[in-house]
């Protein structure tokens, strides 16, 4: 069975971030830090979903999905990251779980989105390898607990941006600034995602992917400058995350100048088989010749195109061309693909941007030559949007943050539409 879903976070959606046993995370402490997210938004309350799950179930329904990708706050289900289970946690995605069961629709859970625990923080979080452990004790905790419902789990959500932005630039939590000696930050959070693969499997889950944020790479010119640099960037950006997975090796560093910490065993233990690759994609990423900042690379504007209210480039045929990329440098280790973000901010009940944009992606997907098996929109809900806090509305369901009131968009009546006339939810790829 295709799924067809949406997709949330937790720390973006469920709020009540000190009941029940809830530990602080690394984004409640840089969401009341001063200046680092716009406007001092937090997300304290958010969606408040932690109380109102039952009402957004219910939306999914009306939707016609027939999956919902969520993540788990393991602050909220470990509150310091090790050590007791905080059962008042588990029992909410418990709730959770059994709503979306008896509506026919298949949870999907993450098991990290980028709220790690403050306590494992001040231990040095991804940059001390035994956090790697302390996650795949956490993993087996869920587990046990979800597993007899839950068929499919996801391990991690965007390591690449988790580092990137939340160690290397500082502009998300933690908000460390080591540009790329945040480097041993990707490889314990995959020795991490290996290590709970095993501990899932232990558990019964029947099914285990990784999530990757992937973006195709145009040079800027023909140049070999820009050409190298290119190739730079694709290595960090696609195939730091992908490739030890995958094939059991990184690709080559050595442009960055940074040791990865592998110990004996870790490739093997990273490299876990996988039942999928789940793909987030927003838009391509084009690429010029070292910049002055002392990177090998430099940014470049993708012009000619339309923007989101982000100011990003809207190029649906940017995901046929990653997906088709993938395929043609992993072959036949590329597993079954899920698209577990897909998605764009604008403002407005009537949203015809969204609906071209998702229009657009899907067209784009179905052109792939891969074995696709899944499309999840980014978001269910407008949320509290990391550094931009409140500012991006990514949802399909316009929330006023000051009542709590749910409006659907004209978006999520198009995809109803598009759901109802999909038959069988299927899709037009390969091995399906």
């Amino acid at each position: 069975m295709f799924l067809w879903g949406t997709a949330t976070a937790s720390y973006q959606i469920e709020g009540a971030v000190t009941e029940d046993g809830r530990g602080p995370s690394v984004w409640d402490t840089f969401s009341h830090t001063p200046g680092r997210v716009r406007d001092g938004h937090t997300g304290d309350v958010a969606c408040d979903h932690y109380h109102r799950y039952l009402e957004d179930v219910a939306l999914m329904a009306g939707l016609g999905v027939n999956a919902y990708r969520f993540s788990i706050a393991w602050p909220r289900v470990m509150p310091t990251g090790a050590g007791p289970v905080n059962q008042a946690g588990l029992d909410f995605y418990d709730r959770l779980v059994d709503a979306l069961c008896e509506r026919g629709i298949t949870p999907v859970p993450t098991l990290f989105h980028w709220d790690l625990p403050q306590a494992l923080e001040d231990e040095g979080g991804w940059l001390n390898r035994d956090t790697s452990r302390r996650f795949a004790d956490y993993a087996a905790v869920v587990a046990e607990r979800l597993a007899d419902r839950v068929r499919m789990w996801i391990t991690l959500n965007e390591p690449f941006v988790h580092m990137v932005e939340g160690y290397g630039l500082g502009i998300h939590a933690p908000g460390r600034a080591l540009m790329f000696d945040a480097l041993p930050v990707a490889h314990h959070q995959l020795l991490g995602h290996g290590l709970a693969t095993q501990a899932l499997r232990a558990a019964g889950a029947e099914q285990v992917l990784i999530t990757n944020n992937c973006t195709p790479v145009w040079p800027a010119s023909g140049s070999p400058e820009d050409l190298a640099a290119a190739e730079t960037y694709d290595i960090l950006h696609n195939r730091l995350f992908n490739d030890p997975v995958l094939t059991g090796a990184y690709p080559d560093l050595s442009a960055f100048g940074v040791e990865i910490p592998v110990r004996p065993g870790d490739l093997e233990t990273i490299a876990q088989p996988l039942d999928g690759l789940g793909i987030n994609y927003y838009n391509p990423t084009r690429i010029g010749g070292p910049g002055g900042d002392g990177l090998p690379f430099r940014f470049e504007e993708i012009s000619g195109v339309p923007t989101t209210a982000f100011g990003w480039p809207v190029v649906p045929d940017g995901l046929r061309e990653l997906l088709d990329s993938l395929k043609a440098r992993y072959g036949d280790a590329l597993p079954p693909v899920y698209i577990t973000e897909n998605g764009c901010s604008y403002d407005g009940l009537d949203d015809q941007e969204r609906i071209a944009y998702l229009d657009g992606h899907i067209t784009a997907m179905r052109q792939a030559d891969v074995d696709l098996r899944g499309y999840f929109v980014w978001s269910l809900l407008d949320n509290f949007e990391w550094a931009e806090g409140y500012h991006q509305r990514f949802g399909l369901v316009h929330v006023d943050f000051e009542t709590q009131q749910r409006t659907p968009k004209a978006s999520y009546h198009w995809l109803r539409k598009f759901l109802e006339a999909t038959d069988t939810l299927e899709v037009q790829s390969t091995d399906t």
